[in-house]
């Protein structure tokens, strides 16, 4: 979902948006979300990685703009960085982790774009959940993989699909 005309970088930047949205070679775009399977979910992923921050040397965050490119700002469902809490507003380095959260509106071209955004930028683990079917996959410039479980290395971080969708 796309809206008006095309804006700058700087007027994206100073304007607020509810819910946040994505800002793609001067166009705003929609994110969906919103619904209850979709929120339940995000609260899930990040409950279970912030109560895990300290043991894990991370930080995890929700909805937070990140700028993938020079004229593109994404915002991810959650985010995970390693370290402590980042002082800049926007994330300009790709974090360690990205989860993107499907809901029923999602096509699979826009959802695709998003994950090559990201890979680009240099996102090492893409992750994207399906609430309504309770899989999961993982994004690689190859394409994406159903997976098991949410799992990377160094750190070593194993999310449970079970403990998501309890």
């Amino acid at each position: 979902m796309e809206t008006g005309a095309l804006v700058s970088v700087n007027e994206y930047l100073s304007t607020s948006y509810d819910p946040d949205c994505d800002y793609v070679d001067g166009v705003i775009e929609e994110r969906n979300s919103g619904e209850n399977d979709h929120a339940d979910l995000q609260s899930s992923i990040l409950v279970f990685l912030r109560t895990r921050q300290k043991e894990l040397g991370i930080y995890a965050v929700v909805e937070q703009r990140v700028q993938v490119s020079a004229t593109r700002f994404r915002v991810p469902d959650v985010c995970v960085l390693l370290g402590g809490r980042p002082k800049e507003k926007i994330f300009r380095t790709p974090p360690f982790i990205w989860i993107e959260i499907l809901s029923p509106e999602d096509r699979l071209s826009r959802v695709q774009e998003r994950m090559k955004d990201f890979l680009y930028f240099g996102v090492p683990y893409v992750w994207m959940l399906d609430p309504e079917t309770r899989k999961a996959f993982r994004w690689t410039l190859e394409g994406m993989h159903e997976i098991q479980e949410l799992r990377t290395e160094n750190p070593e971080i194993v999310v449970p699909l079970a403990a998501l969708f309890e």
